[in-house]
Formats: C-alpha cells, structure tokens, sequence
C-alpha cells in the first residue's frame, strides 16, 4: 500500500465552530490518494495511527481535523511541528468496529438492512457513538437501543430521536 509523508504543524481554525484543530495536507499528497476516495489512515511522528478523511477548506486547501483525544494523547498544541504519513483507508467503515457492532450486524438481518440502507457516513457516526462507551457492558446496552430504534423507525435516522432513546433508557 502506498504511503505519503509530509511535514507539517499543528493550526487552528479561528473562524470555524465545526472545525478547531488541524493539520494541512499538501495538495500533491490529496491528489495521489484521489483514487481511494478521502478516507485515509494518518500515522503521526511514526506511533500513532488513526482512521480519518481528508476535507476541503475551500481555497485554503485540504486538512485533516485532529480532536480533542487525540491531541492529549500527543501532548499537541498549536504550531507543533508533525511527521504525517497518509495511506488509503480500505477498511469497510473507516473506523473501528467494537465486536459487538460486529457480531449483531451478522446476526440480526432486520438491523443489518437498515443499517447498511443508511449513508457511510451515519453508518461511521453510529459506529463512533457506540464505540465511545467504555465497557462491552454499556456498548451492547447502547447497540440495542440503537438497533431497536433504527428498525422501529425503518432506518429513518432522527438524531435528536436517537438521544432521546438513549436517556429514555436510563429511566
């Protein structure tokens, strides 16, 4: 698989509420991964890796938004000088997926229809929230009030319906 390095530093964007921190990736390095789409696997200073996409800033190019997580994991501040390696992503969801996740998905029929009817990129966000619970315990308690939910609404996806469902749960 190829692979692309480049140098680069931490940056911040000042007039974004979605976005905060960044890295910017070189135009070169965003052309040659075209063909693989935006996802991409970005290894940082050669120890640690992480799924992720490649976004447009418009005019100023491209990035690749670094969190919150993984900026405390690094011990990373603005203008922090990085070694990035970018290969393709070609895992299914371009993320993790917690066994759970995984095991319903091959077990359950009705839930692996409407989950595989909803875009990529609901289908990552679902994987992602379920994979930010800590134990397999809370995982699967969550993965169940998502799986019941989506069927229940024909995967219909209400965020908002979603959460609601989560602390309904609780109750």
């Amino acid at each position: 698989m190829e692979s692309y390095q480049f140098e680069t530093h931490i940056n911040r964007f000042e007039d974004s509420d979605l976005w905060h921190f960044y890295i910017m990736v070189p135009d070169a390095v965003v052309h040659s991964l075209k063909p693989w789409g935006n996802r991409v696997v970005c290894t940082v200073n050669g120890h640690f890796s992480f799924q992720t996409a490649v976004l447009s800033a418009g005019e100023r190019g491209y990035f690749i938004n670094i969190n919150k997580d993984i900026r405390t994991k690094l011990d990373l501040n603005v203008n922090d000088e990085l070694t990035i390696a970018l290969t393709p992503d070609t895992s299914r969801y371009g993320l993790p997926v917690p066994e759970a996740f995984s095991e319903l998905l091959q077990q359950d029929p009705e839930f692996e229809a409407v989950f595989h009817h909803l875009t990529l990129g609901k289908q990552r966000t679902l994987i992602y929230m379920i994979s930010k619970f800590k134990t397999e315990v809370k995982q699967l308690e969550k993965l169940m009030i998502l799986r019941n939910y989506l069927v229940s609404v024909k995967g219909k996806l209400d965020y908002k319906e979603l959460n609601q469902a989560f602390k309904d749960s609780k109750k």
